[in-house]
């Protein structure tokens, strides 16, 4: 008995040695044959859009590997091995890059998220994510949830998807915008973590020690930059509109701590007084803000402070909410504010970034294109573009070395990560192209990878 014990003790010693081993960061890798020259890909004669209000003359796109290897008006010389597409005067353009999302909880009600097992959110997100590449996203900056499985599973090649500059669980005071508690739920017994905390969609703090060190829980889990609640929320039940959430020193430790690993913090806030008292800590980043007035909006082009703007409107896009009811009270007050945010952030020239923010609804999701093309009403189709590729791009260089990709993106040019799109027509001339992703994206690729080729 006793050999048997320690023979089936060593058993699962071993067992757990090698789950542990599975575990560590980077273990599982992509199968490549070691001897085989990297995979490569020559666009001919395509029309480059670069973030211009005019396309390029007919040019070739060379790529190798990853990498944007070559971009001529000249024949380029390629492998013998290169796939060829003729693109026959089509455009080519950067993939699109969504700087507002939660790739965890956009597919499925709200009452799901809150009650289901972490198993059935991850398989959603998995279809979620593959989707969201088959729209032509080849990026995007996940603003909340449970993401870091999701994006690994992606980054080793075991499912498809975008890449993903991920923030993990939001951090909400008590009754904010990330508290999704039930009020039977309150008051909160000592240490007691809910549902959303136990699954890293939300982490409560309520003081500058807990913010702090629920901001280094999430860096060191992987996020990319630090998303904290600085002002009430339309989904959420506990606060008004108008609330302002934490103080400037609170809000000063989830800056601190994300500074120390060389990134930053990002608010959700919609007033001016919320919105500067996170200047005021030291935040970069301005997630929503429609309800700004000019004065906050002037202090925020002179501080150099990003604001990451929705086309909010109430439309067939609103996520929906029984009439008369809080959220939809909430939601049309914000509502009301989006046209004069998108006319003083181009008074007062603010670095701008498009996301869409979806949750809690699939057919939403599934119009991520037309959440984009929805920017007409305020810009022109280059300005949109741009806004979507180069310009998101450079909001994603703000995590510095946390950014979870080495390489430049949005934009097509020598030594440029191969995050591509070859598109039926001209997106300068017709930007609704991009609402038809299944029929006018020929092409898309990422990270070199070809995923959809309808080019004969």
């Amino acid at each position: 008995m006793m050999n048997s014990d320690l023979s089936r003790r060593g058993f699962f010693l071993g067992a757990g040695a090698t789950l542990a081993s599975l575990a560590m960061p980077g273990f599982i890798k992509p199968t490549r044959a070691q001897a085989a020259p990297p995979k490569s890909v020559l666009f001919e004669n395509v029309r480059i859009f670069n973030g211009t209000e005019t396309l390029s003359g007919p040019s070739n796109v060379l790529v190798v590997g990853n990498v944007i290897k070559a971009v001529s008006t000249s024949p380029v010389d390629a492998p013998d091995e290169a796939t060829r597409v003729d693109g026959k005067g089509r455009t080519i353009m950067p993939g699109l890059i969504d700087a507002h999302t939660h790739i965890m909880f956009s597919d499925i009600p709200q009452a799901a998220i809150l009650t289901a097992d972490i198993g059935f959110i991850n398989v959603a997100a998995v279809k979620a994510a593959a989707e969201t590449l088959m729209r032509g996203f080849t990026t995007i900056r996940d603003m909340g949830g449970p993401c870091f499985g999701l994006k690994r599973g992606i980054d080793v090649g075991l499912a498809a998807g975008p890449r993903i500059w991920p923030s993990g669980a939001f951090i909400s005071q008590t009754g904010g915008h990330g508290d999704f508690r039930f009020p039977n739920n309150l008051p909160a017994a000592p240490d007691a973590f809910s549902h959303s905390e136990k699954i890293n969609g939300a982490a409560i703090a309520d003081d500058a020690g807990t913010v702090r060190k629920r901001a280094r829980e999430q860096l060191a889990l992987g996020a990319s930059q630090i998303k904290m609640m600085a002002g009430g929320g339309v989904s959420s039940s506990f606060d008004p509109l108008d609330v302002t959430q934490y103080t400037v020193p609170e809000l000063q430790a989830g800056v601190e701590a994300a500074v120390n690993w060389g990134t930053y913090v990002s608010v959700h806030a919609y007033t001016p007084r919320a919105i500067r008292q996170a200047i005021e800590a030291g935040v970069t980043c301005i997630e929503h803000g429609q309800l700004l007035d000019e004065p906050t909006v002037a202090l925020m082009a002179e501080k150099g402070i990003w604001w990451c703007l929705q086309p909010f409107l109430d439309d067939q896009d609103a996520t929906p909410f029984a009439d008369g009811s809080p959220n939809r009270k909430k939601q049309l007050q914000m509502f009301s504010g989006t046209d004069n945010a998108y006319a003083l952030t181009k008074k007062h020239q603010v670095k701008t970034a498009w996301g869409t923010d979806v949750l809690f609804d699939a057919k939403v999701a599934h119009r991520q294109g037309q959440q984009l093309t929805k920017l007409t009403r305020w810009y022109k189709p280059s300005e949109i573009l741009k806004m979507a590729t180069s310009t998101n791009a450079e909001l994603l260089t703000l995590s510095g070395l946390r950014s979870p990709y080495e390489g430049k993106l949005g934009i097509v040019e020598e030594g440029a990560l191969a995050d591509l799109l070859l598109v039926d027509g001209d997106p300068i001339k017709d930007i609704h192209l991009i609402d038809d992703p299944a029929k006018n994206f020929l092409v898309i690729m990422k990270d070199g990878n070809v995923y959809k080729n309808t080019v004969a």
